[in-house]
Parts: structure tokens; sequence; C-alpha cells
């Protein structure tokens, strides 16, 4: 009497006889001898797994907590079912193992922030399993890597202290910048107050020096009947006066006579001192 057993499309059909492996099998329909013989099925199709969350350790001691998905599919169904009591979970162990490794070597900032290089590293360690286990890894990812409470509050408090730092740098330098703008305008006002009194005081000399120049030029250019229009001009407004007092040098005492003018000041009793 012959039993019969189907094996179904992307797995692998192992014969056992009195339990022990015999021959393997591909899909379709298959007679065995019961009570004598059975047929076992392996999955080949890929399989998915996530390893919940273990605590890994960094290079600077600080611990994080780790979770891992991967792909996975037989590639030898007599090794995975005959050569290892649990297969899956001895991949496991493995991948566990290898990444505690790589982050292990690395600082939290860095592990944070290398995921794509982990999951680099730890395809790489783990490659192709197929001689030990009879599984290949096709894809292997880190979900996620979460520092314990304790190192995100100080994490936290640390980039708040970082902000506040920035707010507090960029305030000092918007205040020196200010002051640095308003002690360069008021010294460009003071200096252009100092040009323009300056160039006022040049301009005024320049003015004084042409007019004394300019007297200077007509004194040189004077004769004696000059200076004596110049004195009976003098007189004539000395006689208009109220004064009865004048005070000449002694090389005029004998010219104050032929002035004219002279006779009217006499006459109302002035006074001559040498």
């Amino acid at each position: 009497m012959l039993f019969f057993k189907i094996v179904p499309q992307n797995n692998k059909g192992l014969v056992e006889t009195l339990g022990k492996y015999r021959k393997s099998v591909d899909p379709g329909i298959h007679f065995y001898t019961p009570f004598i013989q059975g047929i076992k099925r392996v999955n080949l199709a890929m399989n998915p797994l996530k390893l919940p969350n273990y605590s890994v350790i960094t290079k600077d001691n600080a611990d994080v907590s780790a979770s891992v998905t991967l792909n996975y599919h037989v590639t030898d169904a007599v090794k995975y079912e005959y050569e290892n009591t649990d297969s899956v979970e001895s991949m496991a162990q493995l991948v566990r193992g290898h990444l505690r490794d790589i982050i292990g070597r690395l600082d939290l900032n860095e592990a944070l922030g290398a995921t794509a290089r982990i999951n680099q590293e730890l395809a790489t360690a783990i490659g192709d399993l197929t001689n030990t286990y009879g599984i290949n890894v096709d894809r292997i990812n880190i979900d996620e890597l979460t520092p314990s409470r304790a190192i995100q509050e100080a994490m936290d408090k640390q980039l708040t202290a970082d902000r506040e730092r920035v707010a507090t740098i960029a305030q000092a330098e918007g205040e020196a910048m200010s002051i640095q703008l308003t002690t360069k305008a008021k010294n460009d006002a003071i200096m252009a107050t100092a040009k323009a009194e300056a160039d006022a005081t040049k301009t005024r000399a320049d003015a004084e020096k042409y007019r004394i120049d300019t007297v200077q030029n007509g004194l040189k250019e004077a004769d004696d009947k000059y200076f004596q229009n110049q004195s009976i001009n003098a007189f004539s407004d000395l006689a208009k006066s109220d004064t009865n007092t004048i005070v000449v040098s002694n090389d005029q005492i004998g010219t104050i006579g032929q002035l004219p003018v002279v006779g009217k000041l006499l006459a109302k009793g002035a006074k001559t001192t040498k």
C-alpha cells in the first residue's frame, strides 16, 4: 500500500526511510510507503525575519538598542534540516554577534550617523551562510539605533546648550556689529566736520593772505602824494570829532603846519604832543 504527498512549488521534498534521510525530491506528487517512509517539505522561498531589540555597547560605552530586519532563503535543504537544530536562530545569533562587533568599534555619534555603513559591513561579515546553515541572507537592514533614555536626555540637554550658545554668539556678534557701525558713523561725522572746518579755515586764511598781499602790493606802488592824501583825510575826520589831542612822531611835526586842516584844529585849541 502506497501513500502520496504533493511537494508544492518552490519547496524541496526530503524523503526519509525509517527516520534516515534517503533522497531529495522536486515539487510534484510523490509516493511513499507509510510507516516506513515519510516526506518532509522545506520551503525555499524568501522569508522575512525581524530580530527583536537588543542592547549593544558602543566604543565610548554608550548603551544602544538595535533593531534589525533581514530576508533569507534556504539554499541547501539537507544542511538546513539535518545539520543544524535551528538554522534560523543560529543565523540570528551570528547577525547579533557581528553587529555587536561592528558597533563596538564606533563612537555613539558615529554609529547613529552611519547605519548605511553598518548595514554594508554586516552584510559582508555574514556573507553566504550556505556552507554552514544552508541559508543565504538576501537583505539585511538596521531599522533603528536608539540610545538609552539617560543618554537621550543628556543629548537633548547638550543640543539645547549648543543652540543657546549659538544664539548667544549670534546676538553678541550682532551687538558688536551695531557698535562698530555706530562708532564708524560717529567717526565719519567727526572727520567730515573737522575737514569742513579745516577747509573753512584754509579759505579764510587764503582770503586774508590775498587781502594782505593786495594791500602790500598797493603800498609798494603808492607815492608821497598818496600818504599825504591819507593824512589829510585822517585829519579831516579828526577835525569833525571832539578830539582835542593829537599824537604824532617827531618827524611829522614839521609837516603838520602845511596841512590846511591843522588850522581848524588849532582854532579849537588842540594840543600837540611830541
